[in-house]
């Protein structure tokens, strides 16, 4: 079993924080085997995190958290950025059109685009896997929301840090039975169902630093476009 986070930000996110080096870091040091970098919107931190990644014993799986019409969607296994907008069914398309999976993360959490109350249970369930478990939780209700949709149409389950500082990337893996180390037996696997989850809760303190953060670097970089 291949211990997986797929879901962090870099500095490239309008939300996040650190430069790849410090989550390929951070992965390195809790003894990960494989990490995806997954900005809003954006992919070529995580192509660099996929070159840098043998260099921390780690493989690295390119992806990005696409903001769908409908809400937010995680590519993995693509190349090319795809842009946001598209409607979900689209988005979808255009994931399967690179060769990738798509997983939709945190979908009963509407206020950070989830994407369950834009979408029907059939659409939704056309995803090739659902985020059940995602760290940045109150009370674990949305997760446990999530985790019944997956079991009831029979998807493969993921789980997510969804972390915008290193620190907590490790929070909250994908435990992957791949058939060898890398980034497309683990794509495999997960699309097959061949996952299992363990995730902690981030501490409250740091979801709120987290956001926090986040809005003080979206607000800055507002205005530096102005400038």
């Amino acid at each position: 079993m291949l211990s997986v986070e797929l879901h962090t930000h870099s500095s490239l996110s309008h939300d996040g924080r650190d430069p790849v080096d410090h989550l390929l870091e951070q992965a390195q040091s809790v003894g990960l085997d494989a990490l995806a970098v997954t900005d809003h919107d954006e992919i070529d931190a995580s192509l660099d995190a996929v070159e840098k990644a043998p260099s921390y014993g780690l493989i690295g799986i390119p992806g990005m958290e696409i903001t769908s019409a409908a809400g937010h969607v995680l590519a993995f296994g693509i190349r090319e950025a795809i842009p946001a907008g598209l409607p979900f069914e689209a988005t979808l398309d255009r994931i399967h059109d690179q060769g990738g999976i798509a997983v939709v993360p945190h979908p009963f959490q509407a206020s950070r685009h989830g994407v369950a109350p834009h979408v029907t249970g059939p659409a939704l369930a056309s995803a090739d896997a659902i985020e059940v478990y995602n760290s940045r939780l109150l009370t674990g209700r949305a997760n446990r929301k999530a985790e019944r949709f997956a079991a009831t149409h029979d998807l493969p389950m993921t789980a997510g840090s969804d972390a915008h500082i290193a620190e907590m990337v490790g929070q909250a893996i994908t435990e992957v039975d791949a058939d060898e180390p890398t980034a497309a037996a683990i794509l495999e696997a997960i699309a097959a169902g061949r996952t299992s989850v363990v995730g902690r809760r981030t501490p409250w303190h740091i979801s709120f630093r987290q956001a926090a953060g986040g809005a003080k670097r979206r607000m800055m970089r507002a205005l530096g476009d102005l400038l």
